[in-house]
């Protein structure tokens, strides 16, 4: 399994993106509200690897301090080949690129095997995942319900370390 680091959103544009997610479901189209697991939030990654010591978590602390912070949902993207990703491209501030390279400054020394190529500086797409395995006849009609309204104007509000191995979600305060 792999590890990451994720930003939360904060209530209202948790709920904007619940919302997408729970149309999508009553399309009958694949959405991330058919993952019922504990630790299923909307939310931005913001590096993965294999492995992400635990010993990291003290350090990412001096990156959760810098939350709150606004962010703004945009239109939809589209990653993969065959079977495709939806999300909502997050619209990538200075600030959030700031925190991204911090984070990943941060996290790289407790990465033995670094991290994964699109998620570092330079090479990385911050966004909010909607649906996942969309075949490409489902491509439209996810993408459609996905752009449904204006931008999504929210907030980052939490920082968190996921374990896909334990599969826990440690919350990082500052």
């Amino acid at each position: 399994m792999v590890h990451s680091v994720e930003l939360t959103l904060d209530e209202a544009g948790d709920a904007a993106v619940r919302r997408i997610w729970t149309t999508l479901q009553d399309a009958e189209l694949p959405s991330q509200a058919g993952h019922t697991g504990a630790s299923n939030r909307p939310h931005t990654t913001l590096t993965v690897a294999g492995e992400i010591s635990t010993a990291a978590d003290v350090d990412l602390v001096s990156a959760a301090r810098r939350l709150p912070m606004p962010c703004r949902l945009g239109a939809p993207v589209v990653f993969g080949h065959g079977r495709y990703t939806v999300a909502l491209l997050v619209v990538p501030s200075a600030e959030l690129l700031d925190l991204h390279a911090h984070v990943h400054r941060i996290c790289l020394p407790h990465m033995p095997s670094g991290a994964l190529s699109h998620t570092g500086p330079g090479g990385w797409t911050p966004h909010v995942t909607v649906a996942r395995r969309v075949r490409a006849d489902q491509l439209a009609a996810v993408c459609e319900i996905a752009a449904v309204g204006p931008e999504i104007d929210g907030g980052f509000a939490g920082l968190r370390h996921w374990d896909g191995d334990a599969r826990i979600a440690q919350t990082i305060t500052g």
